[in-house]
């Protein structure tokens, strides 16, 4: 694939989605199931590695980019991701001088509400969970993370690692076939 296509398609993901992984509609349509470039096995492993490790949850695309082009894909990815930040701090200070006329004001409304983006974020939730809950132990573990994260305010580390030692057991107790 063209690196300035892969950047421009990176590009429409970030612009168009205001989160993390708001995002993944876009990327997964643009690269999966149109251009063909990328699996989605690829870019679920891109969000695992993304949430594995610190850092903004956006960072995805530069995986995705990486899986789809090495290094420059890596790059192409870096550059789509930090472009619309770029745009947005001269914009900010134009804005900035005008707040008080309720137009701006108005627009500025806008762009937050819609900044909530949770059904493209449900969306992005389909398909990984569709990957990801594969047998009866993982929908269990799925469900009783929820519960916990809703009624609960148990630290999200400790969540995960109960969820850790539940499949890894699972899996040394032939509960669970292991799948790499």
């Amino acid at each position: 694939m063209n690196l300035f296509l892969l950047y421009l398609l990176l590009l429409k993901g970030t612009v168009t989605a205001f989160a993390g992984l708001a995002s993944l509609p876009v990327i997964q349509d643009s690269l999966v199931a149109h251009h063909h470039v990328l699996t989605d096995k690829q870019l679920n492993e891109a969000v695992v590695i993304t949430r594995s490790s610190p850092g903004p949850v956006g960072l995805y695309i530069v995986s995705v980019g990486y899986f789809v082009a090495g290094v420059p894909g890596a790059i192409a990815g870096w550059l789509a991701m930090i472009t619309p930040a770029g745009i947005m701090i001269p914009l900010v200070h134009f804005v900035g001088r005008r707040m008080e006329n309720p137009r701006v004001r108005s627009v500025l409304q806008c762009v937050v509400i819609a900044s909530a983006s949770a059904g493209l974020l449900l969306a992005a939730a389909i398909p990984l969970a569709r990957d990801g809950l594969t047998d009866p132990v993982t929908i269990a573990i799925a469900l009783v993370s929820f519960g916990l994260l809703l009624t609960t305010k148990i630290d999200t580390l400790w969540i995960i690692l109960g969820a850790a030692i539940v499949s890894l057991s699972a899996t040394a107790l032939g509960i669970v076939a292991r799948s790499l």
